[in-house]
Formats: C-alpha cells, structure tokens, sequence
C-alpha cells in the first residue's frame, strides 16, 4: 500500500490506496481527516491512520508534507541561533535591502533579523568574486567565539562566507573546525543550502534553515520512530517546496526546502489533472484552514523561483528564501479566519485564524469569534446534519454568541454579517488571484479556476465570478488534494550555480561542462541517500536565469537541447527573447548573460491512476437530498436543490442554484451556472457569465 500525509493548519489529511504486483492501482484511491495537532503534529498523522485502521506495516511507501517548517519560521518557535561571517559582513542582515515593497508607504519598517548582533561573529577570511582564496580562515578566536555561544544558549549556527557560492572551502573548514570544538550544536554552512549569489539572500536564507534545523530533525525522526513503532518497515520521504519529494536524510540536511511543501504538492496534483482533463491553463486556488494559496499554471508549466520571500506585505519586505519554491501567493484567510473590527469601525476577516483548537465557534470547543465556516454555516451554505462530515453537530449557541457582538458593532443582523464576512473573505481571496494573473498580464478568462483544499469549492464560484473565469473545476477528494499530490511527485532535487557567463553561439561547450558537473553532483547526492538502484531512471531538465548584459534580475527560462543532447544556445536565447517581452513587453537588441545554471535532477516513482468513476445507470433525481434556502448574497435567497456528490456520477448535468455536498467538501453553485461530471467524478461548473 502506498499512503501521503499532509499537515494543514487545522486539519492533518491522508489519502491511501492499493497496488498489486504489477503497480497498478487496486480501486478507488481513500480518504481520511482528523485534527492537526501542534506542537505535536505527529500526532496528528497518527491518528488519521489510525482512524481508517490503516497498518503501517502493510505500507511500502509514504510521503509526508508539514507545515512544521514554516510555523516555526513564522511564529518564532525555532532555536537561538548564532551567525559567523567573513570579517566586515557583521551586519549584513541588518542592512538588507533598501527597497520598499511600496515605495510611499510610511508605515514601512524594515525586518528585525533572526540572529540578534551580538551572536553575529566574523571571521578573517576572504574569496574573491573568481573563487579564488585571498586569505585562508584565522581561527586563532574561535575557541572563545564558540564558548560565548555555548554560554549564552545557542543552539544552531549558520556560517556564511563572502562568495563561497563559487568556491566553499573556506565554509567547509570552519565546519570541520566548529564540529571538533561543539560536536552536540547544529550547524549549516551556506553552500549546503544554496550556491547563488547576493549575500543578504543567501545569509538570510542560511539563518533560517538553521533556526529550524532541530526542530525539523527533532519533528522527523519522531516520525519515523512513530511509523516504525507501528510497523512501517520503510523510510519515509518528505515533501518540499519545489513540488517533488526527498529522503529524510536530505530534508533534515536542509530543512528550509520544506518551508512550503503542502502548496506545492496541490500545485502540481492541479497540473497531472489539468494534463488528463485536456485544461493545461489554470488558476489554481487552495483553501484550507488557515491560508489560501494560488498560483498560475500556463500551458501545463509549474513555475519555480528562488525569488521567495515570507511575511512580506506592503509595510515590510520579509525575509528572502534562496530555495527553489512553487511561485504561489499565500494569504491568511480560511476557513477559520476569524472576522473583527477595527477602531474605525471596519469589518475585517483573518489573517488571525482559530485553527483546529478552539476551531471555528459551530465547533463547539470554546471558539467565542466568528469565523469563515461560521458565516457559511449562517448563510445555509454547509448543511448543519453533514457539518465537518457529520462528526461534529453545530453549536448554535456558541454561533450566536460569537456574532452578535459584532452585529451589535456594526448595527446589523446575523444574515448581513455573515453575508459581509463571506464577501471579505472572497475580495481577499481575489485580490490573492489577481496578483498571479492579471498583474502578471494574463487573462482570467483565458484560464479554469481549479479548486481544492477544505474551503475551495464553497468559495471558487463566486470567485470566478469576480475574475470573469469562464469555468470551475472541484477535483475528486478536493479536500484532501494536495495530500493526494504527494503520492503523484517524483523524488526532485534543484541545484542552482551562480556563474555569470556571456551567452553566445561559441558558449555551447562551457554550458555542457557545466551541466555536467552538476549532473555528477546529483548522482552521488542520490547514491548517499541509498535511492542508486534507480539511476537508469534519472531524468535531468536543465533551465538557466537569463538577462540582458547590464541588467540587475534575470528571468527563468529552460536551455534547450538539441537532438544529440548538447546545449542549444541559440535556440534558448531566442527563447529568452520571447518570455521576457511576454513578461515585460518589450525585448532590447542586446548581449544576453546567463547568471545561474539550473539543473533539476528527478528520480520517478510509481504514481497511482487517476481512476474513472463507475457509471451504475442511476438517475440525477436519486442523488437529490432535499431542498434548503441558500443566501446566494448579490444572487438572493434561493431554495437551493441539494445534491449528494457521492451518488452523482459521470455525464450528469444540472443547474444552479445548488449544493452538492460530499463529507468533507461542499461545492455552492449559484444560479444558472451549469454542472457536469467527467468520466473521474472531478465538478466542471460552467458559468453563465451574462450581465443580469
């Protein structure tokens, strides 16, 4: 049996099912949810197998996705760490950047580091831009350097020496050195975690995977001891922000790859489907608990970055991740968004969320403010006999108690609260979806909305709505699709090169050399990690960040190859061409440079088939539950026919309004939209998008 987990802010989903011999998938793919359970997150993945009965030990693969990674970043709950930089680059995280994500908002203010000065420490060494060593490392201090830091409790250090991107071996001994004076401390050299250039990037991006470096170590191991307590004779893997999977030995070397590994999984299970279903252009809409994620797919391509930044917002610029990440937008509103007013008297919704405990107020566990799920609930959307699949029976005591402050506040009723809080929790979510589209110069109506995750599909119509988005797709097991994603990723490793090089025709050779090299690099990485016996089966894409000579940024772009697999200069750079007038619509006659080689080094495993849904002949009258009044918001209060999604099945079509509610989803569809069923059971709502 083959199962994926994926740690949410409030609920921990898995998704598991059968393989014969042959690999082929043996019925239909399963299902289970049960609360996240933080700090303890384990735990939570326990108990979802446990929930099902399902036996670890009959499991021969399992993949895992948590958001460990990014709640200790974002709720400072990883260790005192220390830094050690090259002697005059103290303050490099203090310094930062001078740009401003708005350039005229007074109220910006600039991150405060994550290694306060007095553990940053420096050291007398030097490289030179070309590799080479000026000045070999003076540890005549170190010994007092590393008992300070003992002294004063520090549990991890990052070390990041000037232009060890291109030549670490200055970084290389003083790990060898801080490993013979403190064996016990974490400790992470920057070229283990990334080879590009820009120091505040990489210093910064080094700071953080060692600030959670125990607790991603401490939080994996526990999950093996866990799964091996209970029979699991395997390793797990873990899932990482670039939408493929890794050892554990190679996450717990790394950990800030994982910083968005749940996202990502969803992001590329939305293009596997888009490619089955014949939808190669997406926008991709993930709403869970806490967040709502998006991204833009074109033509079947996930993009990938390491222009990746947290909490950055229009007062602050966050803090930069030099890890290669799914570019998706991520917002704080969900399901347990909780909505408030401010001093001014304005309704806002989330970023604050209820997560799994208390959890939204109908849950009846001391939730006492009004939530996402809440107004839902208000406004007939989710069907109060099926709440939370039926396990949980609304508390509408609680329900009123949490809105009518506010309603008191605002001087309005419940319906109209609710209806307010909906309607914020969708503009926040739109202008998230802007931000990946029509800011980037595409087209909505160009693109399918394809919805997942726990609040998706209550909010994609209306969504689509506003976007002019001709269609919504609501993929089978919505709600736990990106956990499902994770059994359809390939084991991936990035490996990025700063090396700037004038890009010609005569290049070809230097590019191949390099390549090369990288390839070489990925091989031993997978034979360390024991996953050798299937490097017949590596499969390598190789990309290149481009510019134009004299340019500051680049932009991302695959090198091509030609039929005898040498490097296609000419080719790629026409291509450079052509994506950045698309991005920035204009192109320069000018010299192009290639800063970064790219190699993406792959290694496939088996994937589960998407299974067809069974047709057994019944009628569309049978999959009716009843009728229940449904506040529609700008569409009114309609008596909504409601649909049981698990009876319904391929070639069935009807219109709205209606409900179709499955245990763990409930898709709203308003009036005149039209729905249908594939041959998998995945939604597809037509909308009928004619000024009324």
């Amino acid at each position: 049996m083959r199962a994926a987990s994926d740690v949410g802010g409030t609920f921990t989903d898995l998704v598991y099912y059968d393989v014969n011999p042959g690999g082929e998938t043996q019925g239909r793919v399963m299902t289970a949810k049960a609360d996240t359970t933080p700090p303890n997150f384990e735990q939570g993945v326990m108990n979802t197998i446990r929930k099902v009965g399902l036996n670890p030990a009959d499991l021969d693969f399992f993949a895992h996705g948590s958001t460990v990674v990014i709640n200790a970043l974002t709720e400072r709950k990883g260790v005192k760490t220390a830094l050690i930089t090259t002697k005059g680059f103290r303050d490099v995280l203090e310094i930062a950047r001078g740009n401003r994500p708005d350039l005229f908002n007074f109220n910006f203010h600039k991150p405060k580091p994550f290694v306060a000065r007095y553990l940053r420490a420096e050291i007398n060494e030097r490289v030179d831009y070309k590799g080479n060593v000026l000045q070999d490392p003076d540890w005549s201090g170190l010994g007092e350097m590393v008992d300070f830091f003992r002294a004063e409790g520090v549990e991890a250090i990052a070390i990041c020496f000037l232009h060890a991107y291109i030549n670490p071996i200055n970084e290389q001994k003083a790990l060898a050195e801080i490993r013979k004076l403190w064996p016990e401390v974490s400790v992470l050299a920057s070229h283990e975690i990334s080879r590009e250039w820009r120091e505040y990037e990489r210093t910064s991006t080094t700071v953080l995977s060692a600030y959670v470096h125990p607790i991603a170590r401490k939080y994996i191991e526990s999950l093996e001891q866990h799964l091996a307590a209970d029979g699991f004779a395997e390793k797990p893997y873990m899932m990482q922000s670039n939408g493929g999977i890794a050892t554990v030995n190679a996450a717990k070397n790394n950990p800030i790859t994982m910083v968005e590994s749940g996202p990502a999984s969803g992001i590329f299970a939305a293009a596997y489907l888009g490619e089955i279903i014949g939808e190669k252009n997406l926008i991709v809409l993930d709403i869970g608990g806490t967040t709502a994620k998006c991204t833009l797919i074109e033509n079947g391509d996930v993009k990938v970055t390491t222009e990746y930044s947290i909490e950055r917002d229009t007062k602050c610029p966050g803090y930069p991740i030099q890890t290669p990440v799914s570019e998706i937008v991520e917002i704080g509103n969900g399901g347990g968004s909780i909505a408030w007013v401010d001093e001014g008297g304005k309704l806002h919704v989330g970023p604050q969320s209820a997560g799994a405990m208390p959890g939204p107020a109908a849950y009846g566990r001391g939730g006492s403010k009004p939530t996402t799920t809440d107004a839902n609930l208000v406004l007939g959307r989710i069907d109060p006999a099926s709440f939370v699949g039926g396990e949980v029976e609304p508390d509408w005591k609680a329900v009123n108690a949490a809105f009518d402050p506010l309603c008191e506040d605002l001087n309005v009723d419940r319906a109209e609260l609710a209806r307010g809080i909906v309607r914020i929790a969708n503009a926040n979510m739109v202008n998230a979806l802007r931000l990946v589209s029509t800011n980037k110069g595409y087209d909505p109506r160009d693109f399918a909305l394809i919805a997942f995750g726990g609040g998706g599909a209550m909010h994609a119509v209306a969504l689509a709505e506003e976007l002019k988005v001709p269609r919504v797709i609501v993929p089978v097991n919505s709600s736990v699709f990106s956990a499902w994603g994770m059994l359809l990723t390939d084991l991936r490793r990035d490996y990025l090169q700063t090396s700037p090089l004038a890009l010609t025709a005569q290049s070809a050779e230097q590019v191949a050399e390099s390549f090369a090299l990288m390839a070489d690099k990925a091989r031993a990485d997978y034979r360390a990690d024991g996953v050798s016996i299937w490097d017949a089966g590596m499969q390598f894409e190789y990309q290149a960040d481009l510019r134009y000579q004299g340019q500051e940024h680049t932009v991302k772009v695959p090198f091509l190859m030609t039929a005898g697999g040498a490097p296609d200069v000419v080719a790629t750079i026409a291509n450079f061409h052509e994506a950045y007038e698309k991005r920035f619509t204009y192109r320069l006659e000018a010299p192009v440079q290639l800063v970064n080689f790219h190699l993406v080094a792959k290694v496939p495993v088996d994937k589960p088939e998407l299974a067809r849904r069974e047709k057994t002949g019944r009628s569309l009258k049978e999959a009716i539950l009843a009728t229940r009044s449904v506040d529609f918001d700008k569409h009114g209060i309609h008596d909504a026919v409601i649909y049981n999604g698990l009876c319904l099945e391929p070639g069935m079509e009807f219109e709205g309004p209606a409900v179709i509610q499955e245990p763990s989803v409930t898709l709203v569809v308003s009036p005149d939209h039209r729905v249908s069923l594939d041959d998998y059971g995945n939604y597809h709502v037509a909308l009928n998008q004619e000024e009324k």
